[in-house]
């Protein structure tokens, strides 16, 4: 997970100075669209970004957003350079060891394996494949205990990095999270094509938290909780996941 970028970070105030509001500040980590991701403007936006917006003014909190690499996206939380993570996450026995998590804003969704268009990959068994994933990822770790041995298995520090050394034809291919991915081969033009199995990893994605910060996870929760009911999850979803949803409309 990764360094600290200070120089990305954005400030989020909501409310007045007036109401003195805790300010909490939230690590994302700026290169994983439509979940999160850098702005024209190198300011953080995506799902989460607009989702931490709505829990913000929701709990009555401020909030500020710092980029942060994911390979030290949790230890930077243990460490107190921030208060919670927002940073398509998934919810794992693994990462519960060691934080605490809200309650999930986005459902379990399948990885998928995606290739350049007309690749013959033998998925009974796979073999000999050279398989991109993000390090640190679940699915890095299912790739890691399942594939490593018969194949090649290729960690990057993002997961851009894959898809363009899958394009430049340095990957069989890459195994990634289906809502990543799911726009990159819309926009490819044919060119990028699922393949193989989907595989369900994790339990769903949701901010991640210090496992003593019980209250700051409880207003967290209660304010997820009222834009589920009111519509504004499932909204802010159908406007970053094309054809995804509704999840939690009554």
């Amino acid at each position: 997970m990764k360094k600290m970028m200070l120089a990305a970070a954005a400030v989020l105030a909501f409310g007045t100075p007036a109401l003195a509001q805790e300010n909490v500040r939230i690590a994302t980590e700026g290169a994983y669209a439509p979940w999160n991701f850098l702005n024209d403007s190198g300011e953080p936006a995506g799902y989460e970004i607009d989702l931490a917006h709505a829990i913000c003014e929701q709990a009555g909190l401020s909030c500020e957003f710092i980029v942060n690499d994911w390979d030290s996206i949790i230890p930077n939380l243990l460490a107190g350079n921030y208060d919670a993570i927002m940073a398509g996450m998934s919810i794992t026995e693994e990462r519960q060891q060691t934080i605490n998590f809200s309650d999930e804003y986005f459902p379990p969704d399948p990885s998928r394996y995606v290739a350049l268009a007309g690749a013959a990959i033998d998925f009974e068994p796979l073999s000999g494949a050279r398989i991109g994933v993000q390090g640190g990822t679940i699915q890095a770790d299912h790739a890691e205990s399942n594939l490593a041995q018969d194949n090649t298995v290729i960690s990057f520090t993002t997961a851009d990095q894959a898809v363009a050394d899958l394009a430049a034809g340095n990957l069989d291919a890459i195994f990634a999270d289906g809502a990543y991915v799911d726009p990159i081969v819309s926009a490819s033009g044919g060119s990028i094509e699922y393949t193989g199995p989907e595989i369900m990893i994790g339990e769903g994605m949701a901010v991640g938290l210090r496992k003593e910060d019980a209250d700051l996870t409880a207003r967290i929760n209660d304010a997820i909780a009222a834009l589920k009911a009111d519509g504004t999850v499932d909204g802010l979803i159908a406007q970053w996941f094309d054809g995804r949803g509704p999840y939690y409309a009554d």
